[in-house]
């Protein structure tokens, strides 16, 4: 199904088969642990389900105070990415200025949350494993400011799976955990209920004044009729499937609007795939751009080879610094 191969020290993958591996579909009728018939109904048939105060006050508090102290610039960990919003460009680093915070697996205050156990307990009901690894792909504190006017901290309906070389989709989810009371306010998650079982649809920047933050790709048909406002308490987790379209707005508060997520993929099945040629192209060439920018100033090597081999080492350096297993 598939063969591994060494080049320069780079461990890649190479779908033999991709089209078998693209169509594996996930058997929801297997027993769960921590999840109901319902919830997992609920998942198989929307793409997504809520569950209700899985985190902690003290645990969404800690996520917060950390986040102010790296906005600080206290203790910043050299493979960590703190992305700021285009519209405060040039400007001094504020929780006002800041998006998000990924790459932060060596924190392990930040980390702590995508290894918490009524987490992972959750996405292994949804997408396995019942006998391997689960990985972890990507992982993000997300900030989203009181927006100034330009409306850049709206982010458009888009599919996760645009951003992963991974595939089959059936065995990734993605866990969003509000750190305060999220509402259509101060921009909320928005999701189309059922699009998980579209295909990857193209995307593209929006043609948005003001701006729009780098990497933020969207899809431009959707029925606007069909979205739904995923209105969460503090600590709630809204767990999804890469495939659904979901956004948000932006907030209209003179708050904030923070969240934790993270991206599990099933180890026994996901696989790296190459994905040169086809719909992913300007995801893969940005976010080779970002991370060689950020190889480069940090005096790691970047490999200088092709965009599959390319991606290949930046997510197998994700993988190893973010640790493939979480269980």
């Amino acid at each position: 199904m598939f063969e591994v191969r060494e080049q320069n020290g780079i461990m890649e993958m190479i779908i033999e088969d991709r089209e078998r591996t693209e169509a594996l579909k996930r058997d929801y009728s297997q027993p769960s642990r921590v999840l109901t018939r319902d919830q997992i109904e609920a998942y198989e048939k929307n793409g997504y389900i809520v569950v209700k105060g899985l985190i902690s006050d003290f645990e969404v508090n800690d996520y917060i105070a950390r986040f102010e102290e790296i906005v600080d610039g206290k203790n910043i960990h050299p493979e960590m990415t703190v992305m700021r919003n285009v519209a405060q460009k040039g400007q001094k680093r504020t929780v006002k200025t800041i998006l998000k915070v990924q790459d932060f697996s060596a924190d392990k205050r930040l980390f702590s949350y995508c290894q918490h156990p009524r987490i992972v307990e959750v996405v292994e009901d949804l997408i396995g494993p019942s006998k391997g690894k689960l990985s972890t792909i990507n992982a993000m504190l997300l900030n989203k400011p009181s927006d100034d006017g330009s409306l850049s901290t709206r982010h458009p309906m888009h599919q996760d799976m645009y951003y992963f070389p991974f595939r089959p989709a059936d065995f990734i989810c993605c866990s969003w955990t509000a750190l305060e009371p999220v509402n259509r306010e101060n921009g909320c998650l928005v999701v189309i209920p059922g699009t998980h079982k579209l295909p990857l649809l193209p995307h593209t920047y929006p043609s948005w004044e003001g701006g729009v933050n780098k990497a933020f790709f969207g899809v431009h048909e959707f029925d606007q009729d069909k979205r739904v406002h995923v209105v969460m308490d503090k600590g709630d987790t809204v767990f999804f499937h890469p495939h659904l379209l979901h956004g948000s707005g932006a907030n209209r508060t003179k708050g904030f609007r923070r969240a934790m997520s993270c991206h599990y993929a099933n180890g026994d099945v996901c696989r790296f795939v190459d994905i040169r040629g086809g719909q992913q192209d300007l995801a893969a060439s940005e976010l080779l751009t970002i991370y060689e920018k950020k190889f480069k100033a940090r005096g790691w090597k970047w490999p200088e080879w092709n965009i599959q081999v390319n991606l290949g080492a930046f997510f197998a350096r994700k993988r190893e610094k973010l640790g493939e297993s979480v269980r």
